[in-house]
């Protein structure tokens, strides 16, 4: 029997169509065979009701996620009676049109309470090849449930890579400039705060010099070409993100001791003890990576990778644990130290909320007092960039193509970002002097810092 869908096939064994017929039945006995397409609005998974006792079709599994592939649901009927524990099972494709992350074959499940929803009990699933393939045991209302991946076309992939490289050179321009004014306010003001600024600009700038080097320096490779070069390029540009995450989570970790143990504080090598972390833990994991042979030539799969829409000197896409690595490193690590200073920025908003609240002179509402919001406003929103906030964002990539530009454009001007909070520290003497000497608790919670 031929399919209604060219892009939807199935097959039926012998042995399903000798169940079908019951047993003592005649071999010559005609066993009416039906197959339909339908659209997947019509089938609306509901909650049970009524309290009635569910009658399972098959053992119930986890309610799958995801939308109907192509919005197509193929029914597969044989005979008058429910199909079910056939020894053999019925094997159905489905050819994918777009490029999905993920998908999963399901058949519609209907309850005696009323109850109905997308279920996986019977099927097994494979992909390859732009095609997933159902092994069912049963006869039903069969479709595929994806998660379909965001797509970037080549206009926009080229348009992403000029942001990026536009952006990654203006922030090695401002991270220079940032270091200088820190080793400028380093001189006359000795504060460890300063110090720890001072680290996370030169990891800022050496990850955006890396990245730059190591994308220019591949294209220069043909093919599946890698030299030594590419590799240490690489392991350059692995140490370098792994040390700006590792002085934002630094930074986290000092704002939280200025905030919540001010008074008589002392740490013995302090600086000492944070370049230990910040600049120990990545050269100890870029070691153990480049003896195991992890870094060269990356080529993503497709250009609808979002993160990375061109060929860059990074972790082999030969090396077989590539996706254990880059997960761990650049995935689950980041997301760590994003949700800890995210924490620590919330702990901030408090604390000046509650300054303010606890100001008889904040409830007048002055002209004074809401320009003195205003820079409370902007020094917490500095504050998320230098705490490396903006990595968080990396979830938008998953909705839409605009998360994707937002995305793109603040994390490559992260050196311009820390340019601008460098001047902000630098014109702040002037600017509070005067609340300083009103409120000196204020004084006392955010400029205290740690002696060596």
């Amino acid at each position: 029997m031929e399919s209604p869908d060219p892009a939807l096939q199935f097959y039926i064994p012998s042995s399903a169509l000798q169940r079908i017929r019951g047993a003592g039945a005649q071999e010559e006995e005609e066993v009416e065979l039906r197959a339909t397409v339908l659209n997947s609005t019509l089938f609306k998974p509901s909650s049970s009701q009524g309290r009635g006792r569910a009658r399972k079709i098959l053992p119930h599994e986890p309610e799958p996620q995801g939308d109907v592939m192509g919005s197509q649901v193929l029914f597969v009927k044989a005979g008058t009676h429910r199909v079910t524990d056939l020894p053999q099972p019925i094997i159905l494709t489905f050819l994918c049109s777009k490029q999905v992350s993920s998908g999963t074959c399901v058949f519609w499940e209907e309850m005696d309470d009323g109850s109905a929803r997308w279920s996986t009990g019977g099927c097994e699933t494979s992909y390859n090849g732009g095609t997933f393939t159902c092994s069912c045991n049963h006869l039903s209302f069969f479709a595929v449930l994806v998660n379909p991946e965001l797509p970037v076309s080549e206009q926009n992939a080229a348009n992403l890579s000029y942001i990026t490289y536009v952006g990654s050179a203006l922030s090695v321009v401002f991270a220079v400039i940032s270091f200088i004014i820190y080793i400028c306010l380093h001189r006359r003001r000795p504060e460890k705060a300063i110090s720890v600024h001072l680290h996370l600009t030169g990891a800022l700038f050496c990850l955006h010099i890396s990245f730059l080097l190591g994308s220019f320096w591949v294209w220069k490779l043909k093919g599946d070409q890698e030299d030594w070069v590419c590799q240490g390029l690489g392991l350059l540009l692995h140490w370098s993100l792994l040390a700006t995450i590792s002085w934002t989570a630094v930074e986290g970790f000092h704002l939280y001791l200025l905030l919540v143990r001010v008074f008589n504080i002392y740490v013995r090598r302090y600086l000492l003890k944070l370049s230990l972390v910040g600049w120990g833990l990545p050269t100890l994991t870029v070691l153990v990576c480049g003896i195991s042979g992890a870094y060269g030539k990356y080529i993503p799969k497709d250009s609808s990778n979002r993160s990375s829409t061109a060929e860059i000197c990074w972790i082999s896409s030969q090396f077989p644990h590539r996706l254990l690595v880059s997960y761990a490193t650049a995935v689950a690590f980041p997301c760590l130290v994003v949700l800890y200073n995210s924490c620590m920025l919330g702990l901030v908003v408090f604390k000046l909320w509650a300054l303010r609240g606890g100001n008889s002179n904040w409830k007048n509402g002055s002209r004074e007092n809401w320009s003195r919001l205003w820079k409370d406003c902007v020094s917490v929103l500095g504050l998320s960039c230098v705490l490396g906030l903006p990595w968080g964002l990396a979830i938008t990539t998953y909705i839409s193509l605009a998360g994707v530009y937002i995305f793109t454009i603040l994390n490559s001007l992260q050196g311009v970002f820390v340019f601008l909070w460098s001047v902000a520290l630098t014109c702040k003497p002037q600017t509070d002097s005067n609340f300083s000497s009103r409120d000196p608790s204020s004084q006392n919670m955010m400029t205290t810092s740690f002696n060596s």
